[in-house]
């Protein structure tokens, strides 16, 4: 965080909210995490881990066989 920090003062090149949301979803990920690996027993958490490896597996497949809309562009979405 803090070297996130000082490179997005030094150089501006680091968005310094998406920087924020992300120390945030990690505060908040590892609390919820933590009382997750709690209640649950050591199976279902392995299952769990395989269904989250599985669905960005999946996902990436489908990122490499599908053609985007337009090959320089990062979003579907028609601005117009």
């Amino acid at each position: 965080a803090y070297t996130t920090l000082v490179h997005a003062t030094t150089n501006q090149t680091v968005d310094v909210m998406l920087a924020f949301l992300l120390m945030a979803g990690g505060v908040a990920g590892a609390q919820y995490g933590a009382k997750a690996g709690q209640r649950l027993r050591g199976e279902q958490l392995r299952a769990l881990l395989a269904l989250l490896v599985l669905a960005v597996a999946f996902r990436l497949a489908i990122d490499l066989f599908v053609t985007p809309p337009s090959l320089y562009s990062l979003s579907g979405v028609d601005p117009s």
